[in-house]
């Protein structure tokens, strides 16, 4: 396995032959909560945003503590080609076309086939979607009739191991660099780290800030 000198990034497999180490959307599927893959899709975008707040006080000059100070938000939007005479939201496995008949929030499976056994894809679930906006348009110098939706989310969880055993997404990669473990579990988080529990949605956590002990944790 041939490694770069300075920055160790792997350039071969461990045999020494090339190998595609960039991650590539084509290795990505994209399904429905019916488990149908969406097809025609041409963009999907996943955004995760959380408040951080740096405190101080009166009579120090720095930053005396660095935290996060709100729930984690989770959005996210696509851009699909009409094809198969589906429309958006449709394709998503919804039996309405307007954001304005949905009654109930819906999940969508991402399933990263980057690794050469189902056991090491990575899936990603976005959980409790709602639609906030849909648009399209007609144009009479590109045919082509796409939609693009946007949604908000309520949760978003990733494990290996394929759909029934989970195992932490997170493993290093291939340089298997090594990994910092927060010593802070309890019995949601079964034999994992609150981080690991939190990413995996273990018990249906949904974050890891609220776990008892964290104030005394350490990164080991």
């Amino acid at each position: 396995m041939a490694q770069y000198p300075y920055t160790g990034s792997i350039l071969t497999n461990s045999d020494g032959t090339n190998k595609i180490s960039t991650s590539l959307s084509v290795h990505y599927l994209i399904k429905n909560d019916k488990g149908i893959t969406v097809g025609a899709l041409q963009t999907m975008s996943i955004h995760e945003q959380g408040g951080v707040e740096q405190v101080t006080e009166i009579g120090t000059d720095g930053v005396l503590n660095t935290v996060r100070n709100t729930s984690v938000k989770i959005s996210g939007s696509c851009q699909r080609v009409r094809y198969s005479r589906l429309r958006g939201i449709e394709a998503f496995g919804q039996e309405y076309t307007h954001i304005h008949s949905q009654a109930a929030p819906f999940d969508i499976w991402i399933y990263d086939r980057q690794g050469a056994q189902e056991s090491d894809w990575v899936i990603t679930v976005i959980g409790g979607i709602w639609m906030e906006s849909s648009q399209w348009k007609l144009d009479h110098q590109n045919w082509i009739v796409t939609d693009d939706l946007s949604f908000k989310a309520s949760a978003i969880k990733s494990w290996r191991g394929g759909a029934n055993q989970f195992i932490p997404a997170a493993q290093g990669g291939d340089g298997a660099i090594k990994l910092s473990h927060l010593n802070v579990s309890d019995g949601t988080t079964g034999a994992y780290s609150v981080q690991q529990a939190a990413d995996m949605g273990l018990n249906n956590r949904r974050g890891a800030l609220d776990i008892a002990g964290l104030s005394n944790a350490t990164l080991f």
